[in-house]
């Protein structure tokens, strides 16, 4: 089963789902009511999606071609945000559009750009230290390169 394709996507989404209930449940028990907290802790969640994609991105650009693992990094992510969006809020005791449209897709666009965001910067940082999978078959194709000797002409 975790040779399937689907099994990381399935992972991935319910492992961001996992860090909305877990601060849905900080906002319910300890700060009910309090909007400044409650924003905050929106925030910080957001932060750590980012910061989980980013870390995902980095490791899995090392091993192979970004036309394989993005689709999968992306695939969890817009599963993470459904199930974040449209049923994290019964955790809440809330429903998704129990404070109306716009509260809705600002979550929509909040979790979108935090998920690119995040996306992007692993993907950079890897390879602005050269350790991305194509930097790496770069490297390799040169040191082949400069290794074959010299071809002899003869006159």
């Amino acid at each position: 089963m975790r040779q399937q394709r689907w099994f990381p996507i399935a992972v991935l989404a319910l492992s961001l789902f996992a860090v909305n209930v877990v601060a849905r449940l900080v906002i319910r028990i300890g700060f009910h009511g309090n909007e400044t907290a409650e924003s905050r802790v929106s925030v910080v969640m957001f932060a750590v999606i980012g910061v989980v994609l980013a870390t995902l991105a980095f490791v899995w650009c090392q091993r192979v071609p970004v036309g394989r693992w993005l689709p999968d990094l992306a695939g969890g992510a817009v599963g993470g945000m459904l199930l974040t969006i449209l049923v994290g809020p019964f955790v809440s005791g809330d429903n998704p559009f129990s404070e109306g449209a716009g509260n809705f897709f600002s979550q929509v666009w909040l979790y979108g750009g935090f998920a690119i965001g995040g996306t992007v910067l692993g993907y950079w940082i890897a390879t602005a230290l050269g350790r991305d999978y194509r930097s790496k078959a770069l490297r390799a194709y040169a040191e082949k390169r400069n290794t074959r000797p010299r071809r002899v002409v003869g006159r």
